[in-house]
């Protein structure tokens, strides 16, 4: 899909129809966003802005050569940008920035949040995004904000999984109640968001980085680079906030298979001491089991029930001093 977008009444619009087959786009145009172009597509962008553009398998490379470079006299920047975070299953998939005539072009092949959201907000912005660099800026702005609220709402699913993972039992109640497999497939799913977020601001650095030696030398490039440094600022926040919610995910892991751990080992020990306390009363019973001829119990007419009062007893002392030195 194609969509063009221009300036009128001093707001950015989308271009009401879509163009046919084998129509040019509009001299007119300020930002052209390629959603899963097809080829027909990719060849009238490319002629419009006089520039190759990278293919989906170049866009995917990760070397930093390879996702801001400068071409054709067009500036190409790919960074990463998380999509689908309300869903079990997040996807990161590489968006290709490129100015070049004084336009923007965008090329993805996955469906961010900011590139709806964006325009939307930019149609009631009067004046704001004339020019290629300050809708590029704004539109990195708002994928930046975008990223800042999955934070938040990550922050607080992590903060509610280690309500749930430390909240107190009652008294003597065992571990068994809590569904630790459970809460590690929760914090694994966070924790892999969160890897997601990170590489996408990493990529976000480096673009910023980018444009702000860009921005030297251009009309307004004084108001830009103020512009692109509060990003970059928001930008390093951000990323040492996905730090601590590593961190903070790495520990409740630990913390949970230290949990689980302590669950099988008193597992292990009732096992232990229930083996303990039915030992003796199993060694009366097969020494009286035994089918010898020549046993003197065997002609006791209380035998029987002197056995059963052993056998008993013997199980009572262990139970006592077990309990005596608090084992149970």
């Amino acid at each position: 899909m194609l969509r063009v977008f221009e300036i009128a009444d001093a707001c950015l619009r989308r271009t009401q129809l879509d163009l046919a087959p084998g129509q040019p786009i509009p001299e007119t145009a300020l930002w052209i966003d390629l959603f899963s172009p097809n080829s027909e597509e990719v060849r009238k962008a490319e002629k419009f802005l006089g520039v190759t553009l990278p293919t989906k398998d170049e866009m995917e490379e990760i070397e930093a050569s390879s996702r801001v470079y400068i071409e054709d006299e067009g500036l190409f920047m790919t960074t990463s940008i998380v999509s689908k975070t309300e869903t079990e299953h997040p996807e990161s998939a590489a968006v290709t920035f490129v100015l070049a005539r004084n336009r923007l072009l965008t090329i993805r092949y996955s469906e961010p949040m900011p590139f709806n959201t964006f325009p939307a907000r930019a149609e009631r912005q009067h004046g704001m995004w004339n020019t290629a660099d300050y809708l590029l800026v704004g539109l990195l702005e708002a994928i930046v904000d975008r990223t800042a609220d999955v934070l938040e709402r990550t922050g607080a699913d992590v903060d509610a999984l280690s309500r749930e993972s430390f909240d107190k039992p009652r008294r003597n109640e065992p571990l068994e109640h809590k569904d630790f497999q459970h809460l590690i497939a929760r914090l694994g799913r966070q924790n892999d968001l969160i890897g997601k977020v990170r590489e996408s601001l990493v990529g976000f650095s480096r673009i910023l980085t980018f444009l702000a030696q860009s921005f030297e030398g251009k009309s307004g490039g004084k108001e830009l680079r103020s512009y692109n440094k509060t990003i970059t600022r928001d930008v390093a926040s951000l990323s040492d906030h996905t730090n601590f919610l590593s961190n903070k995910i790495t520990f409740l892991l630990d913390a949970i298979l230290g949990m689980i751990n302590l669950e099988q080992n008193r597992i292990i020990k009732i096992l232990s001491v229930a083996t303990a306390v039915f030992l003796p009363p199993t060694l009366m019973a097969s020494i009286w089991g035994m089918n010898f001829k020549a046993m003197p119990e065997l002609d006791w007419s209380v035998g029987y029930p002197i056995a059963l009062l052993i056998i008993v007893i013997s199980a009572i002392i262990p139970a006592i001093f077990f309990k005596w030195r608090g084992w149970l």
